[in-house]
């Protein structure tokens, strides 16, 4: 029996390499620095998953943006518009990649960043490869190598983890018509045995390949090209010991085509689908001598691990395959766990009859080893003493007080149809609305937060240290307002918003006002580059004590006579961008996130704020990644958002904004969620996303992002009114709302200043092209 790893956080427990890449970008620190800091983490991370046991550790998958973006480069997918970067402005390969992750606007160039969305259904976003009819592939990184022979050169027993062939193209999107990305498999395997011999070469024995894409529908062509593809590689390379990995989803109608490739191990995600163990153990599978890797520590939550579950699994197992075949893994990578609940101190803000039922990646790869003695009956004595320890935790669980909560459950039991449901239509709400607001057409806002200084952020940080009081705390927030309300004003953006600069987070400042969750100081996991996030933890019955947001949206307001948005977080959002309760269905949570926010909502109309902004930029992730259970998520979903957008008056004004999601398949459902407006990310498409509203003819009003905020580069004028120009071949220019993609808090304000009058200017100007007035 051996333990493995499919992949460890790679911020640092610290954000070490968050606040290295920051530095590096700004000019603070030179390029040998940030590499420096990535090699430390590597060894770091290798060194103490070696100390904690684990047999086969993986390598390459640390990254400094994105492991999808690393295999573009390995493989040469480099768009051509930053083939001059390469060639003229020769940009050394570590810029290239922050280039094409960010765009480049320096030295005269002008260079957009590719695409992103977002990882299957989790909230780290990946950056889209790019490909061509003409695409041309060819060795052009050896990173993966070279992180192999680092991690060999500091002793450690590495197994390189690579994106398979077939997912990497499923991931990627063709630029131009007449062909599939999946025609390309042939001219990029070469590419993948090349590095396959140097890795072989080097004495690589183990091969982790991703193919997340297992766990999707695939058609039956699709399952051939994986079976082709993998035989190739089996045929030119027989020495590797290819290790198979899926997660997130069962193996499903793939199933089959898993079982007849030519692997030596095969992944199994056994937390998000144990039943498939009794699928594969039903099979010739058994006959064979293909090893199983048992995912059976959760990689994408937070808690601890039943031990008591998982040896019952492991024991199914081993008595009908052997021992000797069986491998203990965590259900998939790491990298959406926090680093280590070791440097969780704060008994006031994680309470330790919580922190007991809690496990971080450094935990977890600990109890993969545990599983494995237990299993084997080594190291007795502190083996039985950690299984009496697990199941004291769960025990402790089962029995707490501090979760149900009686009133919140008959509250959510009482749903009735009425809750979910405006007075009127969106027809009839709309000449209401626009009575009310009297916008122009293509009014301008933002989506919500403003740029965060260091300085914003340390208010909080010496309030937490009692160095300020909450009164001088609150006269700086008063003041910030003030500010970005004076200036928005100057600038002529139509809705104001606060700017949220007494906000953490969009889903941890709702949950430190919420009964039911728990918060951590270091549990950040990575959601896109350098952007960290630190979910809240659910760990009890959702509800509001008091107002969360009312207090600075009506200061705002008393400020201006122009609507400034109330700013919510949506319930599916908070649901998803959290780690929930896992002794509940996730539906019943979402209800009652819902409820609390219904709350807000209505005192808020009941205040005078006009326009209320519910997010909803994680309801697409959520999609359960086989269609046969979409529907089941998506009427909770849905159901959700209407309950806490419903309460509300014909007159007031509901938006709600969307991240990086393909529409298409869903567009019935997000119709159904009854928004006025809904905002979404197009820039970074080019606005093809907004083919499925067109498609669909979508009724209510859209805001389609006018510029990537994601991207340090400022755009033009011009450049914006091309976009909303495409947008008005597909949506009528009475609809159309004109923003940014998302919200500012990441970026600068010197940059955002600019954008921002340049986004105004650009409405200003499309408003001379037409006649019919907004009112």
């Amino acid at each position: 029996m051996q333990t493995h790893n499919l992949g460890y956080p790679r911020i640092g427990s610290q954000r070490e390499l968050k606040k290295a890449s920051e530095q590096y970008w700004s000019g603070k620190i030179p390029v040998q620095q940030l590499l420096q800091t990535g090699k430390t983490i590597r060894q770091q991370n290798w060194q103490l998953q070696k100390e904690l046991g684990i047999d086969l550790i993986p390598c390459n998958d640390f990254s400094f943006y994105d492991h999808v973006l690393d295999i573009s480069l390995m493989v040469g997918a480099i768009p051509e518009r930053y083939h001059s970067l390469m060639e003229t402005k020769q940009l050394p390969d570590i810029d290239l990649l922050f280039a094409m992750a960010r765009g480049y606007q320096k030295d005269g160039y002008d260079v957009t960043a590719m695409e992103m969305t977002k990882w299957f259904d989790t909230n780290y976003h990946y950056i889209v490869p790019e490909f061509t009819a003409t695409q041309k592939f060819t060795l052009y990184s050896n990173k993966v190598l070279n992180e192999f022979l680092e991690a060999k050169a500091n002793g450690i027993q590495a197994k390189p983890v690579l994106l398979g062939p077939v997912s990497y193209l499923l991931l990627g999107k063709e630029k131009g018509e007449g062909f599939h990305r999946l025609e390309l498999i042939e001219r990029l395997l070469p590419v993948y045995l090349e590095i396959l011999k140097k890795l072989d070469d080097a004495n690589a024995h183990y091969i982790q390949f991703d193919e997340p894409c297992l766990a999707l529908d695939l058609s039956q062509s699709e399952q051939q090209i994986i079976v082709k593809t993998y035989q190739k590689i089996k045929n030119k390379l027989p020495g590797l010991h290819i290790i198979l990995t899926s997660y997130f989803e069962c193996y499903g109608q793939n199933l089959q085509t898993v079982l007849s490739l030519p692997v030596q191990t095969i992944h199994l995600d056994l937390v998000r689908c144990p039943s498939q163990l009794d699928d594969i153990l039903a099979t010739d599978f058994v006959k064979t001598k293909t090893n199983l890797s048992l995912g059976l520590v959760d990689g994408r939550n937070i808690w601890k691990n039943d031990f008591q579950q998982s040896l019952a699994l492991i024991d199914k197992a081993v008595k009908i395959i052997g021992v000797e075949r069986i491998w203990i893994a965590p259900s998939c990578s790491l990298i959406h766990s926090p680093c280590d609940l070791e440097l969780e101190t704060n008994n006031k803000t994680l309470k330790p009859e919580i922190k007991q039922w809690l496990a971080f990646a450094k935990q977890k790869i600990d109890e993969v080893v545990t599983l494995k003695q237990l299993a084997n009956k080594e190291h007795q004595a502190d083996a039985i003493l950690k299984l009496q320890e697990n199941m004291e935790a769960h025990q402790s669980r089962k029995i707490s007080t501090l979760i149900h909560n009686q009133s919140v459950k008959q509250r959510v039991a009482a749903i009735t149809e009425k809750d979910t449901q405006r007075f009127n239509d969106f027809s009839l709400r709309k000449i209401k609305q626009r009575k009310a607001l009297q916008l122009p057409m293509f009014p301008t806002t933002t989506i919500g937060s403003f740029p965060q200084t260091a300085e914003v952020r340390s208010w909080r940080t010496k309030l937490k240290k009692g160095e300020i009081t909450q009164e001088q705390y609150d006269d700086l927030v008063a003041k910030e307002i003030s500010e970005a309300i004076r200036w928005q004003e100057a600038m002529g953006i139509d809705v104001l918003v606060h700017g949220e600069f007494e906000r953490n987070d969009m889903v941890e400042y709702f949950g430190e006002r919420l009964n039911g969750f728990a918060f951590t100081q270091d549990g950040w996991v990575q959601s896109y580059g350098s952007r960290c996030v630190k979910p809240p933890i659910i760990y009890g019955d959702v509800s509001r004590p008091a107002p969360m947001t009312l207090r600075w949206t009506s200061y705002a307001q008393s400020l201006t006579q122009k609507c400034v948005k109330g700013m919510l977080t949506g319930p599916v959002t908070i649901l998803q961008w959290s780690f929930v309760r896992n002794d509940q269905p996730r539906s019943e949570t979402c209800k009652q996130i819902a409820f609390a926010i219904r709350d807000e909502v209505m005192d808020m109309e009941k205040a005078g704020i006009k326009i209320i902004q519910i997010d909803e930029p994680a309801i697409r992730e959520g999609l359960p990644l086989r269609k046969e259970n979409w529907q089941e998520y998506l009427q909770w979903a849905v159901g959700a958002f209407r309950i806490s957008a419903s309460g509300v008056h014909d007159e007031t004004q509901i938006h709600t904004h969307m991240c990086y999601s393909e529409f298409n398949d869903i567009i019935q459902n997000i119709a159904d969620m009854d928004a006025d407006v809904i905002t979404i990310e197009c820039s970074r498409s080019q606005m093809e996303l907004l083919d499925a509203f067109a498609d669909f003819k979508y009724p209510n009003e859209i805001g389609p992002g006018v510029y990537d905020i994601h991207s340090p580069r400022v755009p033009s004028k011009a450049e914006m009114i091309a976009l909303m120009e495409k947008a008005k071949a597909f949506i009528p220019a009475e609809k159309l709302w004109v923003n940014p993609d998302c919200g500012l808090k990441t970026r600068h304000w010197d940059e955002t200043k600019k954008a921002l009058v340049e986004m105004v200017n650009a409405a200003k100007e499309l408003r001379l092209s037409v006649h019919q007035p907004k009112n």
